[in-house]
């Protein structure tokens, strides 16, 4: 955590999607402790042992594009889920702070009594993911729902108990301490989309 938020660390973008990406096995690891496990019989070169599998399926599912690298960490412990991506990004029709989020893109399985992991970087103010989560939730519904952050606001934390059931089990690695005027966690670590993969248009 320390080097995704040093200024001069995170200029090697290939670090910085190294560092989300371990912070996204490790949070998987945590977050895979808390579901359901049935047992079955594997047979080895020696003898049958006794061994724990997830009961249930697995649906990773990322917001474009800054999502991809956690996405990839989950993806590494979670090797056998099924994953989804959705694009979700400010829009400011006027060019000033004002804006609102568009939702323009899904490629998701059905994750219909399934574990669905919902995994973006950054909870700012919140409404990205409120935004994916209503689209997502419009004609299934999973047996569970993790939400996988790096960073969050206090401000983004509160609108998801606000707009999300209280089934939905929010994960943080590090609470920050607000949002600027401009709606961006202080102290941060900056965009994190821009730097992973380089500046946008």
């Amino acid at each position: 955590m320390a080097q995704l938020r040093d200024v001069d660390i995170q200029k090697d973008s290939m670090r910085f999607r190294k560092n989300i990406e371990r912070i996204g096995e490790i949070m998987a690891y945590e977050l895979s402790k808390t579901l359901d496990y049935t047992t079955t019989n594997v047979t080895t070169p020696l003898g049958v042992k006794q061994t724990s599998l997830l009961k249930d399926g697995v649906v990773l599912c990322s917001i474009l594009r800054a999502g991809l690298a956690l996405h990839t960490g989950f993806m590494n412990f979670f090797d056998d889920a099924e994953n989804g991506f959705v694009s979700a990004y400010r829009h400011h029709p006027d060019g000033g702070d004002d804006f609102e989020i568009l939702v323009e893109y899904r490629a998701a399985p059905s994750f219909k009594d399934k574990t669905l992991i919902l995994v973006d970087p950054m909870l700012a103010t919140g409404q990205s993911l409120v935004a994916v989560f209503n689209q997502l939730m419009e004609k299934e519904s999973p047996k569970e729902i993790h939400i996988a952050v790096v960073i969050a606001a206090p401000e983004g934390v509160a609108l998801l108990e606000k707009e999300l059931p209280d089934h939905c089990h929010l994960w943080i690695a590090a609470l920050d301490e607000k949002l600027n005027d401009k709606k961006y966690i202080v102290p941060g670590l900056g965009d994190a989309g821009d730097l992973a993969y380089g500046s946008k248009l």
